[in-house]
């Protein structure tokens, strides 16, 4: 299928569609020998495309998973993004992996999968819900860079029933770290129940929001990813994306 080249640079984990240009217009990509035009496009199947004189190599496979991480297990394994095509940018803006952690996503995935695909961003031990895993280093690059705001949904509940000038307060933003925190999509559910979207990762930022506003959270469930949803996926299960649901996470992102 035709493809612009921008485009398919940037699936392959090349470079960014930006920067995907700047060697078009700079006569480094060549399509079948011939030195390519900006908007030009090609079928990556069938195509040969070279970039500063070598030869496009496709990534590997790649691998689209979704598990419902269980409270109680820690999200390792971050180190595996080590070397993986699109990932630098994220040196020193991951938490270090804690050393001798009880139990690991890695340990509860199936055999066949560790060491194969890593998760993406990370939920605290007391947390559970949808944590994404993959090999595909660009797209999570851009879920878990500051820069690209992407969203993530949760559910929290308090220990008290939390008051509508609490919630305002979440939604406007708090100041954590010396900082305030973005605004955030807040809605209630129940007396003790609300939903929030936010577009940041600090660390156990939702529960340190909560806490300062005068409230407790005692559960917090991650139920979004961008496009990604899933409420059936029990608790230490894991799937594959389906097709859709791949196409549709890869959309969101500029993939």
């Amino acid at each position: 299928m035709l493809e612009r080249l921008q485009k398919i640079l940037s699936a392959r984990g090349i470079a960014s569609r930006r920067k995907a240009e700047e060697y078009i217009l700079a006569g480094l990509v060549k399509v079948n020998g011939v030195v390519a035009i900006l908007g030009q496009k090609a079928d990556p199947e069938s195509d040969l495309v070279e970039v500063d004189g070598e030869v496009m190599k496709a990534r590997q496979e790649m691998l689209y998973y979704v598990m419902h991480k269980p409270v109680g297990v820690v999200t390792t394994n971050i180190e595996g993004w080590k070397g993986i095509e699109g990932m630098e940018g994220l040196k020193g803006k991951l938490e270090p992996v804690p050393e001798a952690p009880a139990l690991s996503v890695r340990d509860i995935l199936p055999k066949n999968l560790q060491g194969k695909i890593y998760p993406v961003g990370r939920l605290d031990k007391d947390s559970e819900g949808l944590l994404l895993f993959t090999n595909d280093g660009v797209l999570a690059y851009r879920l878990t860079h500051p820069k690209f705001d992407h969203e993530k949904e949760y559910e929290v509940t308090v220990a008290d029933a939390i008051t509508e000038g609490q919630l305002k307060k979440i939604r406007e933003g708090v100041r954590l770290f010396d900082e305030m925190t973005k605004p955030a999509v807040v809605r209630r559910i129940g007396p003790r129940v609300f939903s929030i979207a936010i577009t940041e990762g600090r660390n156990r930022q939702i529960r340190r929001m909560v806490q300062k506003v005068g409230g407790e959270v005692t559960k917090l469930v991650r139920t979004r990813i961008m496009t990604l949803q899933d409420s059936e996926l029990a608790a230490g299960k894991i799937r594959p994306l389906l097709p859709v649901e791949k196409a549709a996470l890869l959309s969101s992102v500029g993939l």
